[in-house]
């Protein structure tokens, strides 16, 4: 067996002193001094809208995610600095020779917020659960490289015994994967592989994430849930690490309106806000506070693929050849977003070395051509066929800086193409049910990498893929999905990622790629053991206040 981690609890080394009993990556995490205990340990942050969901099983967004990693916490966590696999519930795990083969070893002193037990057998039924299609997890494929998971929820084995998920005992969980997958770890680290109270979420169904029915094992637990005001969490008494929990209070402000968030930030009633208005970037850039640092996120638009006009392959490539990425990013944006004709931010060399694809760069003479192939009228393009390009669409969730961009985007669609673009912009709740719904002609998308491959950019448009949200389908791509993921030669494996990529933005484009995001945001100096990352990740049981002099 490869030992991958072995690392012990502190409460089973408590003979030893406390610098001894603590791994060196978590001393590397603490504060210098004891300075701060003579500031209020309450943390203010603006989470940008009201959550979806706060079962973790099936949050789908980011905003969702940053409250989800501090109520919920899986076998294996991320490092703060680092983003490396690091123990949770579980102390160390083993991988088989073979790399099919992952035995999770759990801490015996891992409990739900109310103190009872939390054993191998919850990983087991809540992973099950996930699996399960009327759960209705649009994550659901992150379990899939685990052996029969993915055919147990398309229904072709109906026994759920058959999926490679195993207890075998209140503290070990053994996992069995249907072809070695690089990334598994990480998985093990995301929210859709957390663990639910499955008893109280039989009983109380969608209810069980109220603050009055809500079991969680991460570093904190729900203390209220004000709709329209904030999320209050405070430390959960009961968790395993509580000594490495220095806040007493976190409040996560709903404010979908940038320059609001930003005049209370101003005011000093928020020590975080994650994106800033546009429009006043400018002045934002003098403070002090202001950072801008590289993210594995991408930046695009969907098309609903399944009515005209994007159906037609040659109107989602005609419209996404008329676009001035760069006058976008450096006009609109002006943050340092890259413009990109690509999807997948490169990944480090430490990590795969994925290059991205070089797209389709402006060429807004082949945008005409290409819809005037179609029988539209276009300017510039006479023909004796032709009919008025339909009225459509641009869907967008509230937020001031997506209104910035969707309207200089439709403002070059009517340039370049003569076309027009009616915008509409929804609340967070009412856009993802939109999005999910294909309730769209074009619909702005985000994506923030889940771990650090570029799997994570390209398996979710498969066939009804829970995150395709474009209704595109093709078996080609289908296959070289699943071929990509059992491919086991890296330079094989990264060639028919490449692919992929292609197939999405260079030949079919259910979507429209416009730039690698930067990460943006004010962070007050009080606010310690911040760490800067690629994913924007930032467990809130690492922070603290320290008030200067």
């Amino acid at each position: 067996m490869l030992r991958y981690v072995v690392l012990l609890t502190i409460g089973a080394l408590s003979a030893l002193p406390a610098a001894e009993a603590m791994p060196d990556w978590k001393r590397a995490l603490q504060p210098e001094s004891d300075a701060w205990k003579k500031s209020e340990q309450v943390f203010v942050f603006n989470n940008q809208a009201e959550p979806e969901t706060l079962d973790p099983t099936i949050m789908k967004g980011v905003l969702e995610s940053r409250l989800g990693i501090a109520l919920f916490e899986g076998l294996v966590t991320n490092d703060p600095k680092t983003l490396e696999p690091r123990p949770g519930v579980a102390t160390s795990w083993t991988v088989s020779d073979d790399r099919l083969t992952y035995t999770f070893s759990l801490r015996a002193d891992a409990r739900w917020s109310d103190g009872s037990p939390l054993t191998a057998q919850d990983f087991a039924r809540s992973w099950k659960r996930a699996i399960t299609p009327a759960t209705g997890a649009e994550y659901v494929y992150q379990l899939f490289p685990i052996a029969g998971a993915e055919d147990f929820h398309a229904g072709k084995i109906t026994d759920v015994a058959q999926v490679g998920i195993t207890v075998v005992d209140d503290r070990t969980l053994q996992v069995r994967l249907r072809a070695p997958c690089p990334y598994f770890l990480d998985l093990v680290a995301f929210t859709t592989l957390s663990p639910v109270p499955i008893d109280r979420v039989d009983k109380f169904g969608d209810r069980w994430v109220l603050p009055e029915n809500i079991l969680s094992n991460g570093p904190f637990k729900l203390a209220s849930w004000e709709r329209g005001k904030g999320i209050e969490l405070v430390p959960n008494d009961h968790y395993w690490d509580r000594q490495q929990v220095r806040l007493t209070k976190v409040i996560a402000r709903p404010y979908d309106k940038d320059d609001i968030a930003y005049q209370l930030y101003l005011d000093q009633k928020l020590d975080w806000i994650p994106g800033v208005p546009v429009a006043k970037i400018d002045e934002i850039k003098r403070n002090p506070d202001y950072y801008a640092t590289p993210y594995l996120g991408s930046g695009f638009y969907r098309f609903n693929c399944t009515k005209p006009p994007f159906n037609d392959a040659r109107v989602r490539k005609a419209f996404s050849l008329a676009i001035d990425r760069k006058t976008i990013t450096e006009h609109v944006l002006r943050a340092g977003e890259v413009p990109a004709t690509w999807f997948v931010p490169d990944i480090g060399a430490e990590v795969g070395g994925y290059r991205h694809v070089t797209g389709l760069a402006e060429d807004r003479e082949l945008a005409r051509t290409l819809l005037a192939e179609c029988s539209y009228s276009v300017p510039g393009r006479p023909s004796f066929k032709t009919m008025d390009f339909p009225p459509v669409e641009l869907l967008y969730n509230t937020s001031e800086n997506n209104k910035a961009i969707a309207e200089a985007i439709v403002s070059q669609w009517k340039d370049a193409l003569g076309v027009t673009v009616n915008l509409r912009n929804s609340e967070w709740k009412v856009y993802l049910s939109d999005m999910d719904a294909l309730k769209f002609d074009i619909c702005r998308g985000s994506w923030v990498g889940d771990y650090n491959d570029a799997n994570t950019f390209l398996d979710m448009f498969v066939t009804d893929g829970g995150n395709n949200r474009t209704g595109w389908s093709n078996a080609e791509y289908d296959r070289l999905v699943a071929e990509s993921q059992r491919e086991g030669d890296p330079t094989k494996r990264l060639a028919l990622l490449q692919r992929l990529e292609r197939m999405l933005v260079e030949e079919h484009l259910p979507i429209m790629p416009m730039y690698i995001y930067v990460n943006k945001g004010l962070l007050r100096e009080r606010v310690r053991g911040w760490h800067e990352n690629v994913r924007d990740l930032h467990p809130l049981q690492y922070l603290w206040i320290e008030n200067q002099p």
